[in-house]
C-alpha cells in the first residue's frame, strides 16, 4: 500500500513536514479530539488569561512498551502531569501536549493514544491547549514519545513546602505501592500471575484537592513516588529537611501479586516506580482523619500511615522490618527499571 499520501496506515515522515499530510493528520486526529476554544484558535500557542498564583510543571514520557496492562502512554502523560501540578497544592486547569513520533508508527496505534489522552484529560479535568507533533525517521525514536506541560491556580488552601514539615509529623501513603513498575517489568518479562497486575496510573488531583478544603495548612507536603520509587522520595525529603524518616515496614500497602513479582525479579518494592498514589505528610493531629478521608475516596481506598518525622537520625530514613530489625533506607543509585515512565 502506499503510505506516502494522507490517509496511508502508517506515520510517515510527511506527516511531520509541516505541509498538507500534516495538516491532514492534525485536522482528522488533533483538532478533531480536542475540540476546544483554545485550541481551536489555530495559533503556533494558546491565549490564556491568568489570575492569582499558578503552579507549571513539564515531564516527557517514553515509556517501553507503549500499551501496558491497566494504560498506555497517553493516558500516562496525563495523569503523571495532573499528579506533578496537583503536588504543588494546585488545581490542575490545562495542559499542553508534544508527539515526537516515529516513522512506521501505525496510524491506528497513534489515534487510540490520541483518544486515550483525551479521555484522561476529561477525567482530570483539565483542557489540552496548545502542542506540537514531529516525525523522526525510523530508528531514531522508539515509536513515541510524550510531553506534557502542566497549569494549575494553587489551591487557596495550600501551603505545601518542605520548610513546613516539623518533627512528629505522620507520613501517609495513598494505596499500593509498586504497582506500575511491576506491571511494565511483568509485562517486559512475559510472566503470568494468579491474577494480572495492571498499573496504577490515574489522576489524584480531585482526592488531593479534597484534602486541601478539609484540612488545608495542616497538610504539609504531597510528593509522588515515580521514578525511584518510596523509598527515593522518602531519603530526598530526609535530606532536604535535615530531619529523620521512621518508618514501619509493617504498614506499607503492597498488594500480594505485586510482592511476589518483586520477589521473582530480586527487585526490592520500595524502589519501584508508581504512577497513581501520593505521599502526604502532615501535622499529627490530623493524621486519622487525613487517612480515613483517603480511604473515602477510590483513589485512596488503601491508604496508610506509614510512620513519622523523627529528630533521632537526621537525612536518614530507617525502616523498621516486619520481624523488628532496622535498617537505613537508601536512595536508588543508577538505574534499576529503564523507561518506566
Amino acid at each position: 500500500m502506499d503510505t506516502s499520501k494522507p490517509g496511508s496506515e502508517t506515520i510517515n515522515l510527511g506527516h511531520g513536514s509541516g505541509g498538507t499530510m500534516t495538516r491532514d493528520l492534525l485536522d482528522k486526529v488533533i483538532f478533531k479530539t480536542f475540540n476546544n476554544p483554545y485550541l481551536n484558535q489555530k495559533h503556533d500557542g494558546s491565549i490564556v488569561k491568568f489570575t492569582g498564583d499558578y503552579a507549571i510543571s513539564t515531564d516527557s514520557f517514553v515509556i517501553t512498551p507503549i500499551f501496558f496492562k491497566g494504560g498506555n502512554i497517553g493516558e500516562l502523560a496525563v495523569n503523571g502531569t495532573v499528579n506533578d501540578v496537583a503536588m504543588c497544592g494546585a488545581i490542575p486547569k490545562f495542559l499542553s501536549l508534544a508527539f515526537i513520533v516515529e516513522e512506521g508508527l501505525s496510524i491506528d496505534d497513534f489515534t487510540k493514544i490520541v483518544n486515550s489522552v483525551k479521555t484522561a484529560a476529561d477525567k482530570s479535568g483539565v483542557q489540552i491547549i496548545t502542542g506540537d507533533t514531529k516525525v523522526v525517521e525510523r530508528g531514531k525514536g522508539d515509536k513515541i514519545f510524550i510531553n506534557t506541560t502542566g497549569f494549575g491556580e494553587v489551591h487557596p488552601k495550600g501551603e505545601i513546602s518542605v520548610d513546613n514539615i516539623k518533627v512528629g509529623d505522620k507520613i501517609i501513603v495513598s494505596g499500593y505501592i509498586a504497582q506500575h513498575g511491576m506491571a511494565i517489568m511483568s509485562e517486559r518479562e512475559g510472566l503470568e500471575f494468579e491474577s494480572t497486575i495492571v498499573s496504577d496510573t490515574t489522576n489524584v488531583n480531585f482526592l488531593v484537592q479534597e484534602l486541601l478544603d478539609k484540612f488545608g495548612n495542616k497538610i504539609h507536603l504531597f510528593r509522588d513516588p515515580t521514578r525511584g520509587g518510596l523509598a527515593s522520595v522518602l531519603s530526598e525529603i530526609a535530606t532536604d529537611i535535615n530531619k529523620g524518616v521512621a518508618i514501619n515496614e509493617n504498614n506499607i500497602p503492597l498488594e500480594m501479586q505485586v510482592a511476589a513479582a518483586c520477589e521473582i525479579l530480586g527487585l526490592d518494592p520500595m524502589y519501584v516506580a508508581n504512577e497513581g498514589i501520593f505521599i502526604a505528610i502532615v501535622a499529627a493531629e490530623v493524621a486519622d482523619a487525613v487517612v480515613e478521608t483517603m480511604k473515602n475516596n477510590e483513589k485512596g481506598a488503601n491508604a496508610a500511615c506509614i510512620g513519622e518525622i523523627s529528630d533521632g537520625h537526621p537525612k536518614k530514613v530507617i525502616l523498621e522490618s516486619s520481624i523488628g530489625g532496622k535498617r537505613i533506607v537508601s536512595p536508588l543509585i543508577g538505574e534499576q527499571l529503564p523507561r518506566i515512565c
